[in-house]
This record gives C-alpha cells, structure tokens and sequence, in this order.
C-alpha cells in the first residue's frame, strides 16, 4: 500500500510517494510553476474570486491528477493522502470558503456572512475531489489544521518541524517562499507575520530563474577573478560547476555538469559577491548592465531589483517583527531557515544581503517543512493529534504588515536602497527619521547548523520527477473580436491564443503561464473590448 505527502506551495508543489510497507520513499514528483496565473498567492486567491471558485478548483485538482498519474502505481493501493499548504492553497483545493481570506475586514466578512470560517483538520474520501474516475475507493485525504485563517498548516508545519517550538530565547522561523511566513517567539508568546516577497526569492520573475531543480544554478563563489557556479544534479545536490568571467561570460574551466537557469538563492549568492567584490557598488548597477553566469544565464539591473523587492520585504518583516514585538535585535538567539531557499542557501551570502537577520547568535538550515509534516502524518496519523493539539494550543499574535507603519517604513527604506541606488550610510539615515533603532553590526561567526543537503532531505529511490507542463487551458468567448490578434501581440509570457472556432473567435489562456489578474495586458490591449478575463471556461473534453 502506498500513500502520498503533497506540498501545495505557492510557486509550485511537490509530492513524494511513499511505501507504507517499508516506510521509505519512492519518487517524488515537482511542478516548475503553479499550476493557476498569477506569481503569487494574492493572485491566485484574485482568480478565484473573479473567475470563479470551480474553475481555480478545477485546475488545482486536475494537476493533482497528474502528479499522481506520474507515480505510475496501482491508484487502488493508494491508501491517503496528506496535503500541507497555507490557508489559500488549501481552501482552492477543497473548494471550501476563501472569501475570508480575501476580505480582512470584520464589516466586509459580516456583510458576506463569512465570520469565523474554521480551518480544522479534515479527514475525507478522495473521491469527494476526484470523482470516481481516478479508481481510488479507499483513498482518504488529511488535511492539518490551521491555527487560524491567516496561520496555516504550512505556518505550522515549520514551527512543529523545526525545534522552534521548544526554544526559550528569543527565536525566528521563516518558510522561505513567495509568501514568506514567518514566527517570532519571546517566551511563550508567539507572534506570526508574513511577507509578500513575490516570486523572485524562489527564482520566478528573474528572465533566467527557476525553481530549485535539476540543472538549476544555486549558488556561485569567487576564484580570483572569476565565479565558480554550483549546480543542482539530478539528485538535488549542489555539485561544482563551470568557472566564469561574470563581466565578459567566458568560460575558463568546463565542468561535468551544464546549467539551465538560477535559483532564488543562486540570486542572493550572486548579489553577495557582485557586493562584496566591487562588481555593484549600489544596486542595482551593474557593469555594462549584467552579470554572466553561463551560456544564455546573465542577471539584469532588473532582475537585481525584483530580487531586492524580495530580500527588502522579508527583512523588512524581520525587523518589524522584532519591534513590534518590544525586542531588541541583539536579543535575538535563533533564527530557522526552511523551505527550498532556506535550505540551498548560502547562509552567510544571505546574511550579507539581509534575508536571513545578520546578528542572530545561531542559524539553522531546514529543508521543506511542509512536505516534511506531510510525510510524517502519511507513516504516523498520530502526528495529525499532536498537531490539533498544537493548534489548540498555540496562542499566536498575528501582526499585518500591510497595516503596519513600522513595516512601511523599512520597506520604503528598502526599495531605495534596491532600486534607486541610495546609499547604505543614507538608509541609516531614513532609520532615524523614522525612530527605527538602527541596524547593528553584522555578528561574526554565528554558530550554524544545516541539518538538510537538499530541501526533500530523501527523494525516494527512483528519485524526482519534474511535471513541466502542470497547468490547463482555458478559454474566453472573445465577443466583437476583430482578429487583429494584439491580444497575443501584448501578452508578456505567450500565455493566449486566439482562434476562431464555429464561426465565432475564443481566447485561449495558458493557467502556468499566465500572470492572471495582476496583468491582463491582453484585456487593455484590445480594442473592441472583446475580453474581459472574468467569463472563463474550462472545455470539456
């Protein structure tokens, strides 16, 4: 018999089946992208609520379906299902309410008759979201709690994965991600937060990034001269990489192994050394306007300041954090790091750049603590009570950036220093204008533990998999349509398609390209307005 650890994260999922027999793992299985538009989970909760609910659940479900079709096992040996995510992935995937998600206010919730929606552990055939035809009768699904709407099982699965939890001094955990959540512990008093770092910091919205995969790019190192890159091998391990002038892109040593594109940490890495070897005396200036990491692999200006966008809004919640939970920044001890960035990180690089707080005493490197949670309750379902009991007992401040000043203002203080060039001795500056306590130095030589190689710390024998196409397509009627096509002309990821079908014209969009309601490019560009990016379809096959 088999069951299945599922990660429904933001910037893409992975699964890992796994032999209940032996209780070891036998594949795991990845998407490169979401499988909904959008680059973020604001987006994907926008689609839902403008499309339609069903649609988004269609979608989320169909690319489950492939990733179980991937394993290539008898589907009725198939015994569960464990699915970890944050409160939006998993309310898209049961299609139960998201409407308090969307909508924080308590006047706005009330008036949709959305109060106090119960996120709790759910145990349910598999049939009620397949149907019948994937032949799993005795599958079950598990979902783990939520602590509360804004706190998911993700949240909680990093808090209960790590030894965060048991820490008496003063300790921050954050998942990594598009979304970074976050946790700060001051004695038993937990304070949760999380920042919209974007799809940067996992190596989306970079022209050459990727998700942290085989043949992806996750770190590089000075040689003199020149940077020598690492690469992850189909394993997920880091392995020694080709040697590279990063102004000019020639190659001086070849290596066993080619590159494909850069992860979110390869990013950090390289912003690191570009900063600390002179290459960018402020970002996001850069020589000549890139830096060359391998054949058809460069960072642009950019790129630099998408990627800042990402590291200012997590440290800006770092900070906050702290302040508003009345600490001071040299109290704080602990800091953990999960999730793929987290776990791939130069923790040094990154302590540099300011993603990970550089005057924390002791970092400690974890991988993916979401599949990690998933995998122990699919070998011990008694690990689902002792997470109920931890969400129960948890008691948890949840602090809204988006709502916060001192957030604001470090932010505000952070994009200029990425994207308009201004200076650190400047920032400091902005610190004491807003009465921010200024930055202390950076702590030398923290004590480090990595206690992961690889973000799936056992890939299963037959290793991963990765499902390269996870989305579908979906269509518009395209009513008025004149055919001029500058619909296709305008889009930005060569999402749609328009096509003329019984006489009358349709656009058809591609969900893991399109950037969704964040962009619609193609509805301003058409001039009879013929789309509208609210009546979408699902054909039917």
């Amino acid at each position: 018999m088999y069951g299945i650890a599922l990660d429904l994260g933001t910037s893409g999922f992975r699964a890992q089946l796994i032999d209940l027999d032996t209780k070891k793992g036998i594949k795991s299985v990845m998407t490169m992208r979401h499988p909904l538009p959008g680059g973020n989970v604001a987006d994907h909760l926008d689609f839902a609520i403008k499309v339609g609910e069903d649609v988004a659940n269609k979608i989320i479900i169909d690319t489950v379906k492939k990733i179980i079709d991937t394993f290539n096992v008898d589907l009725s040996k198939i015994e569960k299902i464990v699915v970890c995510g944050n409160p939006i992935q998993l309310s898209l995937f049961q299609n139960t309410e998201i409407r308090d998600l969307a909508y924080a206010g308590e006047n706005m919730q009330k008036k949709l008759g959305v109060e106090n929606v119960k996120r709790d552990a759910r145990i349910f055939p598999a049939r009620e979201l397949f149907g019948e035809d994937l032949k799993m009768q005795s599958c079950r699904i598990i979902v783990p709690p939520a602590i509360r709407h804004e706190i998911g099982a993700d949240a909680l699965a990093m808090m209960v994965e790590t030894d965060f939890l048991n820490q008496k001094s003063v300790s921050i955990v954050t998942d990594y991600g598009t979304n970074a959540e976050m946790a700060l512990k001051v004695g038993d008093r937990i304070i949760t937060g999380s920042a919209a770092a974007g799809p940067a910091i996992e190596g989306q919205g970079i022209r050459c990034g990727m998700l942290a995969s085989p043949g992806a790019i996750c770190d590089v190192n000075p040689e003199d001269d020149h940077w020598r890159v690492s690469i992850l091998d189909d394993d997920m391990e880091a392995q020694a990489g080709y040697l590279i002038d990063p102004v000019t892109g020639e190659i001086k040593e070849e290596s066993q192994i080619s590159a494909r594109g850069i992860t979110g940490t390869g990013v950090i890495a390289a912003i690191s050394i570009a900063i600390e070897t002179g290459l960018m005396k402020n970002p996001p200036k850069l020589p000549n306007g890139k830096l060359f990491l391998g054949k058809g692999i460069e960072l642009s200006e950019q790129d630099i300041k998408e990627a800042g966008k990402a590291i200012g809004a997590i440290r800006a919640a770092h900070l906050t954090l702290l302040i508003e939970g009345g600490v001071k920044y040299e109290d704080l001890e602990n800091v953990y790091m999960s999730g793929a960035s987290g776990a791939y990180v130069d923790y040094d690089k990154a302590r540099k750049v300011g993603s990970c707080p550089n005057f924390s005493k002791k970092i400690v490197q974890f991988g993916n603590t979401s599949l990690a949670l998933a995998k122990d309750i699919v070998l011990d379902e008694s690990k689902l009570d002792e997470v109920v009991r931890l969400a129960h007992t948890i008691k948890t401040d949840h602090l809204m950036m988006a709502t916060s000043e001192t957030f604001k203002n470090i932010y505000t203080c952070e994009l200029a220093y990425w994207t308009e060039g201004m200076s650190m001795e400047m920032y400091d500056q902005f610190f004491e204008i807003y009465k921010i306590p200024k930055l202390p130095m950076m702590l030398k030589n923290p004590i480090v533990e990595k206690r992961v190689k690889r973000d799936i710390d056992e890939v299963g024998k037959e290793c991963i998999e990765i499902l390269m196409d996870p989305g579908i397509k979906i269509e518009e009627a395209a009513v008025g349509c004149i055919a001029c096509h500058r619909c296709e002309q305008e889009c930005p990821e060569n999402a749609i398609m328009n096509v003329e079908r019984d006489g009358s014209f349709l656009v058809i969009y591609s969900t893991q390209l399109c950037l969704g309601t964040s962009c619609t490019r193609c509805v301003k560009a058409c001039p009879v307005k013929a789309i509208n990016y609210e009546e979408i379809m699902i054909p039917v096959c």
